[in-house]
């Protein structure tokens, strides 16, 4: 049984703790066991959610060396600093563990990276490779030959068809789609439900159907 601490008390973090728990009930045995969850507000420590505590801030992780750990946080007002945030723990990518929920299906032919989280009924297809930190929210699509580099947050039910390339550090939004055999490079945001047909550039929000630019994500 491993001891795991979830990084984050959003809605996300609550997920996590309900596929951990779900993992449990499949496997018939405690494959892992929650130790709290940690988060930068101190006011809230001590605090339970769903019967596990809140122990801490983030800063506090090092000090829990018999533990793994999976992070919740990122959103689409944030996401670009995703990387930030778990840097700040001082935890290796080694010590973040991968958790698929038993409502997923996962190719054996895919690659899943460190501390990656792939929530109910998403669909994971052959030589699809996920980097590290990758989020995938519930009845997403993730086609053949599809890469997804780190901290990239797939929204619910996103289908992104084959060949793909999408950058590190990107949202896309709930029920967008993604055309096949095109690049969305690094830091960029895909409004909900967008209908994405050609390549979008580094830093870039695109919306609509088709897709069109309407801003830069943050300030260079």
């Amino acid at each position: 049984m491993k001891d795991i601490l979830i990084l984050g008390t959003a809605g996300n973090s609550i997920d996590i703790l309900d596929t951990i728990n779900q993992i449990n009930s499949c496997s018939r045995q405690s494959i892992y066991r929650c130790m709290g969850f940690l988060d930068d507000d101190l006011q809230r420590r001590g605090e339970l959610l769903h019967g596990i505590p809140i122990v801490g801030p983030l800063s506090e992780a090092v000090n829990y060396k018999n533990c793994v750990f999976v992070n919740g946080i990122g959103s689409s007002k944030n996401f670009w600093k995703k990387h930030q945030i778990i840097a700040q723990t001082g935890i290796p990518p080694e010590r973040f563990e991968t958790i698929v929920h038993p409502s997923a299906a996962v190719s054996e032919m895919s690659r899943l990276g460190h501390g990656t989280v792939i929530f109910q009924n998403a669909v994971i297809t052959s030589n699809a490779k996920l980097g590290d930190h990758v989020i995938v929210l519930p009845n997403a699509v993730i086609s053949h030959d599809d890469i997804l580099n780190d901290f990239t947050c797939v929204a619910g039910g996103v289908c992104i068809s084959g060949g793909v390339h999408i950058g590190s550090s990107c949202y896309l939004g709930t029920n967008s789609s993604i055309i096949e055999n095109i690049t969305i490079e690094d830091e960029c945001l895909i409004g909900m439900g967008s209908v994405v047909l050609d390549d979008v550039p580094r830093n870039s929000v695109f919306v609509g159907n088709p897709a069109r630019f309407i801003r830069r994500t943050h300030p260079e």
